[in-house]
């Protein structure tokens, strides 16, 4: 499944043009993410810091995934961070009771940067994620050199950028057919 992401109105990017995303389950039992950059020649990259878990990755250049099953209030949010870092929580409704969400096996990230175009990709295991079906809210904040971010998403609300809000969960993810 491929996605367009948008910029929020109110904080336009410098240089970057588009931002896509791709998102596919595997039969190895891995949800794999690619974000794709176009104009991202000044994109500011967090330094490699190795996996581990870490907080207010989304200060800087930072990739991320928001997922609720159907009808339900909940949702659990995953930040991906090119250096590596990454963080999982769980939300009993908007904002509220936050929690570290349990993960069994750590997500892989993994940043390859071009003159012009940089490509992420995520792979989250399916053990970590909410059953399916899914709404998803898939984002991206970019920072670019000079300070300039960016807020990437499928939708945005009204006001400030805010990822949490029902309107970025604009993504269907359908369960796996049967058979």
């Amino acid at each position: 499944m491929k996605l367009e992401l948008v910029p929020h109105p109110d904080h336009p990017p410098a240089a970057i043009r588009s931002v896509t995303a791709t998102l596919s389950l595997t039969h190895a039992g891995w949800l794999t993410l690619r974000w794709k950059v176009d104009g991202a020649i000044g994109l500011v990259i967090p330094i490699l810091a190795g996996k581990g878990r870490a907080d207010d990755l989304w200060q800087t250049t930072c990739f991320e995934l928001f997922v609720k099953k159907h009808g339900g209030a909940g949702y659990a949010e995953f930040n991906l961070s090119p250096s590596e870092r990454w963080a999982a929580y769980d939300f009993s409704d908007y904002r509220e009771n936050r929690i570290d969400r349990p993960v069994s096996r750590q997500p892989d990230c993994t940043i390859r940067k071009g003159t012009a175009v940089t490509l992420f990709d995520a792979a989250i295991p399916l053990s970590a994620l909410p059953p399916l079906p899914w709404r998803a809210g898939i984002n991206a904040v970019l920072e670019e050199q000079g300070g300039t971010k960016s807020y990437w998403a499928l939708a945005h609300p009204p006001g400030k950028p805010d990822f949490h809000d029902p309107a970025c969960f604009a993504a269907v993810i359908p369960a796996p057919a049967a058979g």
